[in-house]
């Protein structure tokens, strides 16, 4: 079943596998990987193996090293930080430069003058934007999110602070909206693993389920896979809790599903083709391919590898 169909704005709750062969296999685009805030070019290297051997997209990771993220402790030191009001220009330079290496790495793999993908995990979501914006996207053809903060919280909240410091709050008045087109495609991906808690009392729901199958966001096409669900107790665990919390932090709420670490909700961009995967964790750091899979895992590379190819 091709997504592609489906209104930009729509939402998508997947959970059942569109197999590699529904689609062509022609001269795919080389694809460079954004990292995450905190991640490392190491931790994709499975994700980089199984484009190439499984579909035979050619990839790059953009060289970061965890060290590297301590660079932007400069940012401390500007005035924009306390004030929250921070600009991405010069404290992420050197993220965005490499990245443009990265995409220099990328275009010398291409057979003619095609383009290539952008795939950024997590705040490298957010920060690809940004770099089209910075370097122009005329060798792009595809950005694809996975687990993307795309929204700074709500403003006023007690006990919520803006983590980016008025960066996200850069990129939405200042980088181009998401336009879904065939010439350059915004495909924002969101897990649903765990849904959070709050710190006191319980959840709109009392619920807390892992691998969520029964809830339908607003709006959205619900393809159900029961053999995935799992419930458990009604009274919100300190794990949910605490996720919770985490949530809280980036889009105002604690009592909603995510990927254990970003928001469903913040990981969609409007104007872009969203789609929510049930049972997807964040982040390749403390993720499995079986019990606790994130969107670089086999499983649920095929449910998005396809936009690659096409």
């Amino acid at each position: 079943m091709s997504l592609l169909p489906t209104p930009p704005h729509s939402t998508l709750t997947v959970t059942s596998t569109i197999p590699a062969s529904t689609t062509s296999l022609a001269a795919p685009r080389p694809a460079v990987i954004l990292p995450g805030l905190g991640n490392n070019t190491g931790d994709y290297k499975d994700l980089v193996s199984t484009l190439r051997e499984v579909y035979g997209v050619p990839s790059v990771v953009t060289k970061v090293s965890r060290v590297d993220w301590l660079r932007n402790a400069a940012g401390l030191l500007d005035p924009n930080y306390w004030r929250g009001t921070l600009r991405p220009r010069p404290v992420l330079d050197w993220y965005l430069e490499r990245v443009d290496d990265a995409v220099a790495e990328a275009k010398q793999l291409l057979a003619d003058d095609g383009k290539i993908s952008l795939i950024g995990h997590s705040a490298g979501g957010w920060l690809a934007r940004l770099y089209l914006e910075e370097f122009g996207a005329s060798n792009i053809s595809l950005l694809l999110t996975l687990g993307s903060p795309h929204s700074a919280p709500p403003k006023g909240l007690p006990g919520v602070i803006d983590q980016t410091r008025g960066l996200l709050d850069y990129v939405d008045k200042n980088c181009a909206p998401a336009v879904y087109t065939p010439e350059l495609k915004y495909i924002c991906f969101a897990g649903r693993y765990i849904r959070g808690a709050r710190l006191v009392g319980n959840s709109k729901d009392t619920s807390n389920n892992l691998n969520p199958v029964d809830e339908e966001p607003n709006d959205s096409e619900l393809i159900k896979d029961n053999g995935n669900k799992k419930s458990l107790s009604a009274t919100p665990s300190l794990r949910a809790r605490f996720i919770g919390q985490g949530y809280k932090q980036v889009c105002g709420e604690a009592d909603v599903w995510g990927d254990g670490v970003v928001p469903e909700v913040s990981a969609h961009l409007e104007g872009a083709l969203n789609i929510s995967l049930d049972g997807v964790y964040h982040s390749p750091v403390g993720s499995d391919d079986t019990t606790r899979p994130w969107y670089g895992s086999p499983s649920v590379l095929e449910k998005w590898a396809h936009h690659l190819l096409t």
